[in-house]
C-alpha cells in the first residue's frame, strides 16, 4: 500500500523528474523540479489557489515516483522525452505532430541532386528550409529541374557514366545527362551554385536572364521558346513573391503566440529564415492543467522543439515564459550555439507578435466551429442512427458485404466506425472457403460465424492470460451489427450470434427498387428513415464503403489470378521471376515476341528457363497465343 504521506517526507531536495499515478497504474501527471521535495509537497497541501483542473487530478493521484537528477537541465530534457512517451492526461498537450519539409541539395555527391526530404540528418548534403508547405516544396524542386538541368536519377556517377541510356527527363530537357558525360563536371557545378543561390532567395539575376531570354526569343519570332521562357519567369515570381522579407538582420527566428478558451488553445508559428517569411503554421494543444499563457507556450516550446531536427536563433514570444532561461540553454545546446528567447515590446518586432496571435484568434473560432460541424457529421448521426432503433451508447458499427461474380472468388468484407468515423485497422478480409457457387446467405453465414468466433477465442486467451483489456484484433464487438440486406441477413446474423450466444443488436439497410436504402429493418419492423438527415448520410457511407473494401478484395484476387493463369503455368517460372519478367517487359505482348537472348537479359533468369518462356508460346501455334492473350484481358 503506497502511503502518500510517508512517501513525502522521503523525497529529496533534488532535481528531478516526477510521475503521478491513478489507481490503474496509468501516468496521469508529468512535472519536472528543481527540487522534488518542494515541487511535488505543493500538490498535497491546502487546496487554495489551485485551479479545479490540479485539484481534481490531485484527487485522482494514487502514488508517484520520481527520477533524479544532476540539474534543472537534465530534468528538463528527460521531462520532455517522458510526456512524448506517455502522453499523460492532465498534462498540457500538443496535438499536431508534423514532420515539416525540407529541401535537401547532395553537395557531397560529384554530380549532386535536388530531392524532398521529410528529416535533417548530418550527412554532407544542404537543407532548405523547413518549409511549412509539402506541394510548395515539390513545386519549387520541379522549377529547378526546369531551369538548372540538375539530375533526378540515384545512379552513382561518374562511375555509371555510360552503363544505361539516358532517362525521359534528358529527351524533355529537364536533364543535361551527366550519366552520358554530356556535361561537364565543371559546367554542371555551375549549375548547381544557382540552385544554391535560388534557395538562398536571390532571383533578381534569374529574373533578369529568364526576362532577356523571352525577349530575344520573341525577337527572332521563336515564339514557343518566348512562351516557355514566360511560363518559367512566371514561376520564378510566384516562389520570389511567397519569400516576404520581414526583417534586414537576416537571421532565423520563429515567432510565437497564442489564443485559447476553456478547454483548447492554438499556437500560430511565424518562420522567418534568413529575414523572409517562408510560412506560418498552428498548432491545436490540449490545456490540461496550465494555468496562464506562460504555462500553455512553455509547454508547447518543450514539446515542438524536442521534435524538430532545426531550431532558429531567436523565438519571439508574446509573453515571458516561466522556464525562459533553463530552455534557453536546453535549445542553445541542442543548437550547438545561442538560442534567444524574446519578448518584443514596441515596434515593428511587436507588430509580428501580434499579427501570430491574431491568427492564432481567429484558427481557434474556424476550429471551434469546424468541430461542432464535424461532432454533428459523426458522433451526431451515430446517436440518430441509434435513436431511431431506440439504442443508447452505440459507438461502434460493424458492416458486412460479400463480393463474386458468378460465384469465382467469393470473399467478405467487414468494415468498422467508431463514432462516425470509420476504423480503418480493424478491417478485415474474409476468402471464402466453406461455399461454392454465388450463395450470399451462406457466404455470410461463414464470414460472421469465423469473425464472432475468433473474437472469442481471442478472449478466452486474453482470459487465461489475465490481460482481459487488452484487446486483440477481434475481440473488440460491436455495439450494433448493419447488413447490408433486409430479413433475409438480418436473420442469418441473428442465427449465428444465437450459436455463439452473443447478444448484439442486428438490423438490416432495406432497398427500394433503385438499390438505394429506404429504412431499417430492426426487430421485425422496418423503420423509416429521413433522407435528408446526417443519419442517412451516415448509414449511406457505411453501406457505399462495405461495398468499396469488397470489390477491391475481389478485384486484386482475380488480378493475381489473371497473371498466375499466364506465366506462373509455365515450366521454371515461379513467382520471383514472373515479377522481374513483368518489370522487363512491362506487358504481356513484350514477353510473348521476345527471343531467347533477350529474355536471358532479365535478373535471375537462365537459359533453360528463357528457352521454356519462349516454347511456351510457340508450342501450339496461333492458338495457344490467342488462348493466353484472352486470359489476361
Amino acid at each position: 500500500m503506497f502511503d502518500i504521506e510517508e512517501e513525502l517526507k522521503k523525497l529529496p531536495s533534488q532535481p528531478g523528474v516526477y510521475l503521478m499515478h491513478d489507481a490503474k497504474d496509468e501516468i496521469i501527471y508529468i512535472g519536472k523540479a528543481i527540487s522534488l521535495k518542494n515541487r511535488v509537497r505543493q500538490y498535497f497541501q491546502s487546496s487554495r489557489g489551485k485551479t479545479a483542473k490540479i485539484q481534481q487530478m490531485v484527487s485522482r493521484i494514487a502514488r508517484f515516483e520520481y527520477i533524479i537528477t544532476d540539474s534543472e537541465l537534465e530534468a528538463l530534457v528527460l521531462e520532455c522525452n517522458l510526456i512524448k512517451e506517455h502522453q499523460p492526461r492532465y498534462n498540457t498537450m500538443l496535438k499536431d505532430d508534423k514532420a515539416y519539409p525540407y529541401i535537401k541539395v547532395t553537395v557531397g555527391e560529384e554530380f549532386p541532386r535536388v530531392m524532398f526530404a521529410r528529416t535533417m540528418k548530418k550527412d554532407k548534403s544542404r537543407y532548405f528550409g523547413p518549409y511549412t508547405s509539402a506541394g510548395a516544396v515539390k513545386d519549387t524542386i520541379d522549377l529547378i529541374h526546369k531551369l538548372y538541368k540538375i539530375r533526378t536519377c540515384n545512379r552513382s556517377l561518374p562511375r555509371d557514366t555510360g552503363k544505361e541510356r539516358p532517362c525521359l527527363n534528358y529527351h524533355i530537357k529537364q536533364c543535361d545527362a551527366p550519366c552520358q558525360g554530356y556535361i561537364s563536371r565543371e559546367e554542371y557545378a555551375a549549375n548547381v551554385a544557382q540552385v544554391l543561390e535560388f534557395l538562398n532567395g536571390h532571383y533578381d539575376r534569374l529574373l533578369n536572364t529568364l526576362e532577356e531570354k523571352m525577349m530575344q526569343a520573341s525577337d527572332a519570332m521563336e515564339f514557343e521558346k518566348a512562351i516557355e521562357y514566360r511560363e518559367l519567369l512566371a514561376s520564378v515570381k510566384k516562389v520570389a513573391q511567397k519569400q516576404k522579407i520581414t526583417s534586414s538582420s537576416m537571421e532565423d527566428r520563429d515567432i510565437i503566440a497564442m489564443a485559447k478558451d476553456n478547454e483548447d488553445a492554438v499556437v500560430q508559428v511565424f518562420f522567418v529564415r534568413e529575414g523572409k517569411l517562408i510560412g506560418r503554421d498552428h498548432f491545436r494543444v490540449t490545456v490540461g492543467t496550465a494555468e496562464n499563457n506562460s504555462q500553455i507556450l512553455t509547454s508547447f516550446i518543450k514539446q515542438f522543439y524536442a521534435g524538430t531536427p532545426f531550431l532558429p536563433k531567436e523565438l519571439w514570444v508574446q509573453e515571458e515564459l516561466e522556464e525562459s532561461e533553463i530552455i534557453s540553454q536546453w535549445l542553445s545546446a541542442r543548437k550547438g550555439q545561442k538560442v534567444r528567447i524574446v519578448v518584443p515590446k514596441k515596434g515593428q518586432n511587436e507588430r509580428l507578435v501580434e499579427l501570430a496571435q491574431k491568427n492564432a484568434s481567429m484558427v481557434l473560432v474556424q476550429d471551434s466551429e469546424k468541430l461542432k460541424r464535424e461532432e454533428y457529421r459523426t458522433t451526431g448521426a451515430m446517436n440518430q442512427v441509434a435513436g431511431w432503433m431506440g439504442l443508447t451508447g452505440v459507438r461502434r458499427i460493424e458492416a458486412f458485404d460479400i463480393s463474386n461474380i458468378s460465384g469465382f472468388e467469393s470473399v467478405g468484407s467487414m468494415i468498422v466506425y467508431e463514432d462516425g468515423k470509420p476504423k480503418r485497422s480493424d478491417y478485415r478480409k474474409f476468402r471464402i472457403k466453406t461455399v461454392q457457387g454465388p450463395n450470399d446467405y451462406a457466404s455470410m453465414r461463414e464470414v460472421l460465424t469465423r469473425r464472432f468466433r475468433h473474437g472469442l477465442e481471442e478472449l478466452n486467451q486474453l482470459r487465461e492470460q489475465g490481460v482481459e483489456e487488452q484487446f486483440g484484433s477481434f475481440t473488440r464487438f460491436p455495439d450494433l451489427l448493419m447488413m447490408d440486406g433486409g430479413r433475409g441477413q438480418v436473420n442469418i446474423a441473428l442465427e449465428v450470434l444465437g450459436e455463439l450466444q452473443l447478444s448484439i443488436p442486428v438490423c438490416g439497410m432495406v432497398k427500394d427498387d433503385n438499390h438505394r436504402t429506404r429504412g431499417l429493418y430492426y426487430q421485425n419492423v422496418e423503420i423509416p428513415i429521413d433522407r435528408h438527415s446526417e443519419g442517412f448520410r451516415l448509414i449511406t457511407r457505411i453501406q457505399d464503403e462495405a461495398h468499396r473494401f469488397a470489390i477491391e478484395y475481389h478485384r486484386s484476387l482475380r488480378s493475381k489470378e489473371q497473371v498466375r493463369s499466364i506465366l506462373d503455368d509455365i515450366p521454371g517460372i515461379g513467382d520471383t521471376r514472373r515479377k522481374a519478367l513483368m518489370r522487363q517487359f512491362k506487358s504481356f505482348d513484350a514477353i510473348r515476341d521476345a527471343q531467347v537472348e533477350e529474355l536471358l537479359e532479365v535478373p535471375g533468369m537462365n537459359r533453360r528457363a528463357a528457352e521454356s518462356v519462349y516454347q511456351f508460346f510457340r508450342k501450339s501455334g496461333q492458338e495457344a497465343q490467342t488462348e493466353a492473350k484472352n486470359e489476361i484481358t
